[in-house]
C-alpha cells in the first residue's frame, strides 16, 4: 500500500538543480538536486530520517545510508521493488538501466533459464515504477545511465559465503579467485582455451570476458560432458555452492579445470555469477513478480445478510465481554510475578466463557485494550474491572461495540501469540508484557482495506489474501509475522462482528474509514426485552437481549446454560443461594419472577427458592480465624461427624459455635460443598451482603499501542523539515569570503575575534548584505547560519535568518565567528 504524500509548496529558490550533463557524484548531491516535493516524498516514506531533523543534505544522506534505516526501508518494499534492489546488488556498479532491465525481464539467450524472445510478464512495464520507488526512498541514486544502489543496501543484498543472495547467484569470477595462486589462475585460463597473460589481474579479466560473451560461452559449454550440464543445472538457480570430494568425478573436474566451478573452500566449489547468468539467460531471479496478486471476491453474499450476521456476532461479543469482566468482579485472577495471567486462570476463564483458550485470550486482551480490565496494584495484585467498565455497561449497545472495535483496530497487543514461546523459551501469557507487535495495527487495517476493495458482500479467499500481503512485504522475517497477524485478524474480525460471513459489514467499513459505526449498527440490534419465559424444568428462556436491570438480576439468580439468539438460564440451588447472598429475600425473588415472566412461575422453581431460603443463613460463618455459629447444635454435631469437614480444622467452642482453622472464604466453600447453605457474618453479627460492584481497580487508562517506528509526519512538519534542511544546506555550502585573520575550515564554524565580528555585522547591517556566522545557543548546540543583519545594538544582532526563514535576534557573545559571502552568492 502506497501512502499518499501531502501536497507541499512549490520548490523554493534555494533548492539545487542538476542539469542533464552534470550527474551527481554522491547521494548527498543527488538529494541536493531534488525539488521540495521529492524531498517530502522521501521523508514521508522514511520518517526515521527526521529524528532529529538533519542539519543539511550531507547529514540527510549519511542518515539515509545507516544500516538500521536501510533495513527498515527494505522491509517496506514490495516484492518487485525488492527484486529490483536485489538485481542491482549483483549488477555492475554503476548499472545502466538496460542492464538492469535485462536482469529482471530477460533477453534472448541459449541458456536453460533464458526466456523466449518477446515473452514479458509485465516486468519491463513495471520496472520504471520500481526504480522510482527506490529513488524516492533514496535507496538508489544516479541517472538511468549510472544507477547506484546505496552501499549499505548492496552489502545487505549482495551474495556472500555466509549469506547467500536472494537471487541465488554466487560471487563474481574476480571475487571467487581472490587469493588464488597466479599459477592456478593461468592453468584455468589455459584450460578454457585462452592465451596466457602476464599477471593474474589480466587473466581474471580475460576469464570474465569469456564468461560474459554469449557466443564463446556457448561454444565452451558445447564441449562439456552431458553429466557436467546436470551439475550446472543443480547449481544454476541456487544455492550456488556444492560439496566435492578430494577426488571429484570427471564432469566436476572438467568444470573446475575451466573455471566454470571455482573453489570456495577445501571441500566446496561455487558457480561464478557470470556463468550462472549465462545459463539463466541473463535473469537475476527465477521468477519475477512485477504485479501484485489480485484479490478477487471468493464468495458473494447479499450485503443485508452480511450486516445481519455481523450484527449478531457483535451482540454476542458484547455479552461475552460483559460476562468476562463480571466474572472477575469478586475475586479476579492473581497477576503473575512476571506479569500476565497464569495458564490455570486462562483455562478457568475459558470454561466460564464456554470458549477455547485462544478465544478466551482474545476476549481478555480486548477488554484490557478497551480499558475495562486492569491490575488493581495492591500488594496481593489481582486483575479486576476498572471504573470505566461501569460507564461502559450503561452505554447503548452500538456505542459499547464501537468502543471495543475502536480499541481493537489500533491495538498492538496480539492475543494470537498467547501460548507461544519467546526467544528464551518462556511461554507467553495473556496480559503478559511480551505480546506487543508494532506491525499488528497496519496488518489489521490492510486486511480490512483489501476486503473493502471487494464488491459489497464479497469475501476473499484466505490464501489469495495472504499472497497479496506477502507480495507487499516480502522480507521473510516480516512476511511470516504479517501472515500470522492476517489470519488472526480475519478470525478476530469475524467473532467481533466487523465482518459477517467473511465480508466486511457496513459498520466495519465505517470503522475503517474513521467514521462512527454506531449509527449503522444500532438499527441492526434487536430491541431489549423486559420478560422471560419460565419453564417447568427450572430454566428460563430470554427471547432476546434483556434490559439492563432484568439481565443483572437474572445473571445472579440463574446460570447461563446456552447462548445465542435466545439465551437459556438454569436455576440451581447454588444460583438461588447466590441471589440470597446478594441481600434479596425469598419473597423478593418470587415477586421478581412473577413480574418479569410471561408464563406462570412453575411450582418446582417456587419450591426450590423456598427450600434454599429456609436453609440459607441457618449457619453463620465469621472471623475467629473463622467460626461456625448455629442455634441447632444437632446440625453442628452432624458437621463434626462428617469426614468431609476434616480439612476445615473444626472444633467445638460452645454448644452453638465451632471454631475453624480455615479462612472464612474457604470455610464457606467447604460447607457449601457438603450441601449446607451458610451465610457470611460480619464482626457485628450481621449477614454480609455480596454485591456485584464489590471490587474495582483505581482509575486506569487503556494501554497505549507500541508505535511501529516514528510517526508519519504530516504536511506541516514535512514542509518545515524540508525548509530547515534546505536552509541548513545553504549555510553549509555557501561560498565564504573570509577576512584575512579569520580561520575558516570547511565543515567547521568560523572563528573571528569579538571586534572583527562586531565590525563585520555592523557593516553588513549598513549595506544590507548577508553574512555567514557560526552560533552556539544556550544549550551548547552549534550551528551555521546565513543572516542579513538589520540592527546591531545592546550586544545583540537582529536580522533575517535565511536558515530559519524568519527574523531572529542573536547574542553577539555567542557568535563564534563571521565571514562575508562571496559576491556571486550575495
Amino acid at each position: 500500500m502506497e501512502a499518499t504524500v501531502p501536497e507541499l509548496p512549490e520548490p523554493s529558490s534555494a533548492a539545487g538543480s542538476a542539469t542533464a550533463s552534470s550527474a551527481p557524484r554522491s547521494l548527498a548531491e543527488a538529494l541536493r538536486a531534488r525539488d521540495d516535493a521529492s524531498l517530502a516524498t522521501l521523508l514521508h516514506a522514511r520518517p526515521d530520517l527526521l529524528g532529529p531533523v538533519p542539519g543539511d543534505m550531507t547529514q540527510l544522506a549519511t542518515r539515509a545510508g545507516t544500516r538500521a534505516s536501510v533495513v527498515r526501508a527494505l522491509d517496506r518494499l514490495d516484492r518487485f521493488a525488492l527484486q529490483t534492489a536485489e538485481a542491482l546488488a549483483v549488477a555492475p556498479d554503476p548499472c545502466p538501466y538496460p542492464v538492469l532491465e535485462s536482469l529482471l525481464a530477460g533477453e534472448h539467450g541459449s541458456g536453460p533459464g533464458a526466456r523466449e524472445f518477446g515473452e514479458d510478464n509485465g516486468a519491463r512495464a513495471e520496472l520504471p515504477r520500481a526504480v522510482a520507488t527506490l529513488r524516492d526512498q533514496a535507496l538508489v541514486w544516479g541517472d538511468d545511465e549510472r544507477l547506484r544502489l546505496v552501499r549499505t543496501a548492496r552489502e545487505l543484498l549482495a551474495p556472500s559465503a555466509g549469506r547467500p543472495s536472494p537471487t541465488g547467484l554466487g560471487p563474481t569470477v574476480a571475487e571467487a579467485t581472490a587469493g588464488m595462486s597466479p599459477t592456478r589462475i593461468q592453468e584455468i585460463v589455459a584450460a578454457a582455451g585462452l592465451p596466457a597473460t602476464h599477471d593474474p589481474v589480466s587473466a581474471v579479466t580475460a576469464l570474465t570476458s569469456l564468461f560474459t560473451d554469449p557466443e564463446r560461452m556457448s561454444a565452451l559449454l558445447d564441449k562439456a560432458p552431458a553429466e557436467a550440464h546436470q551439475v550446472l543445472g543443480r547449481l544454476v538457480w541456487g544455492p550456488p555452492y556444492g560439496e566435492v570430494t578430494p577426488n571429484p568425478t570427471p564432469p566436476v573436474r572438467w568444470l573446475r579445470d575451466r573455471g566454470l566451478l571455482l573453489p570456495a573452500s577445501a571441500r566446496t566449489v561455487v558457480l561464478p555469477r557470470e556463468v550462472a547468468l549465462h545459463l539463466r539467460g541473463g535473469l537475476a531471479h527465477r521468477e519475477t513478480e512485477p504485479l501484485a496478486p489480485a484479490v478477487p471476491a471468493h464468495r458473494e453474499h447479499r450485503p443485508q445478510l452480511v450486516d445481519a450476521n455481523a450484527a449478531g456476532q457483535a451482540l454476542a461479543a458484547l455479552a461475552t465481554v460483559e460476562e468476562l469482566v463480571k466474572s472477575w468482579e469478586h475475586a479476579g485472577p492473581p497477576v503473575l510475578r512476571a506479569g500476565g495471567l497464569s495458564v490455570r486462570d486462562l483455562k478457568r476463564t475459558a470454561a466460564t466463557l464456554d470458549a477455547t483458550e485462544p478465544a478466551a485470550a482474545f476476549w481478555i486482551e480486548l477488554a484490557y485494550a478497551a480499558g475495562l480490565l486492569a491490575s488493581d496494584g495492591e500488594a496481593d495484585e489481582r486483575y479486576a474491572p476498572t471504573p470505566a467498565f461501569d460507564d461502559w455497561v450503561e452505554l447503548p449497545p452500538a456505542e459499547r461495540w464501537s468502543a471495543l472495535a475502536e480499541a481493537w483496530l489500533p491495538a498492538t497487543r496480539t492475543a494470537g501469540l498467547v501460548g507461544d514461546q519467546d526467544a528464551k523459551g518462556r511461554t507467553l501469557s495473556a496480559l503478559g508484557p511480551e505480546l506487543d507487535r508494532s506491525a499488528a495495527p497496519e496488518v489489521r487495517r490492510r486486511v480490512l482495506e483489501l476486503l473493502a476493495a471487494l464488491p459489497e458482500g464479497g469475501s476473499a479467499d484466505t490464501d489469495t489474501l495472504l499472497a497479496r500481503l506477502g507480495w507487499e512485504r516480502p522480507v521473510r522475517g516480516t512476511s511470516v509475522l504479517r501472515a500470522h497477524l492476517a489470519r488472526w485478524t480475519l478470525t478476530e474480525a469475524e467473532v467481533l462482528g466487523v465482518t459477517g460471513r467473511g465480508a466486511l459489514a457496513a459498520h466495519g467499513r465505517a470503522l475503517l474509514e474513521h467514521r462512527d459505526p454506531a449509527p449503522l449498527l444500532a438499527p441492526l440490534f434487536p430491541e431489549p426485552v423486559d420478560h422471560v419465559l419460565l419453564q417447568a424444568d427450572l430454566t428460563a428462556v430470554a427471547p432476546g437481549p434483556l434490559r439492563r436491570a432484568l439481565g443483572d438480576v437474572l445473571a445472579v439468580l440463574a446460570d447461563v446454560e446456552s447462548k445465542g439468539g435466545a439465551t437459556v438460564y438454569r436455576f440451581t440451588p447454588g444460583s438461588v443461594r447466590r441471589a440470597l447472598d446478594s441481600g434479596r429475600t425469598a419473597s423478593d425473588l418470587h415477586a421478581f419472577l412473577a413480574e418479569h415472566s410471561i408464563t406462570p412461575v412453575p411450582q418446582p422453581l417456587a419450591y426450590l427458592i423456598d427450600d434454599v431460603a429456609r436453609r440459607h443463613g441457618h449457619l453463620r460463618v465469621g472471623v475467629a480465624s473463622s467460626y461456625v455459629r448455629c442455634d441447632d447444635d444437632g446440625m453442628l454435631n452432624e458437621i463434626l461427624a462428617d469426614r468431609r469437614s476434616a480439612g476445615l480444622g473444626l472444633r467445638r467452642l460452645a454448644p452453638t459455635v465451632l471454631a475453624a482453622q480455615a479462612e472464612p472464604g474457604a470455610l464457606l466453600d467447604g460447607l457449601r460443598a457438603m450441601g449446607y447453605a451458610p451465610a457470611a457474618e460480619s464482626l457485628t453479627g450481621d449477614v454480609v451482603v455480596a454485591r456485584a460492584d464489590a471490587h474495582r481497580t483505581p482509575a486506569r487508562s487503556a494501554p497505549v499501542p507500541v508505535p511501529d517506528g516514528p510517526p508519519v509526519p504530516d504536511a506541516t512538519l514535512l514542509g518545515a523539515a524540508v525548509r530547515a534542511i534546505r536552509a541548513g544546506d545553504l549555510a553549509a555550502t555557501a561560498v565564504r569570503k573570509a577576512p584575512a585573520a579569520a580561520s575558516v575550515v570547511p565543515g567547521e564554524l568560523p572563528r573571528t575575534s569579538a571586534a572583527e565580528t562586531l565590525a563585520t555585522v555592523q557593516a553588513a547591517a549598513l549595506t544590507g548584505s548577508a553574512v555567514w556566522i557560526g552560533y552556539v545557543n544556550a544549550d551548547g548546540a552549534a550551528s551555521q547560519r546565513v543572516i542579513a543583519p538589520v540592527r546591531v545594538e545592546g550586544g545583540f544582532v537582529t536580522g533575517y535568518d535565511h536558515t530559519a526563514d524568519e527574523v531572529r535576534t542573536y547574542a553577539l557573545h555567542r557568535i563564534t565567528g563571521v565571514a562575508e559571502l562571496a559576491e556571486e552568492h550575495l
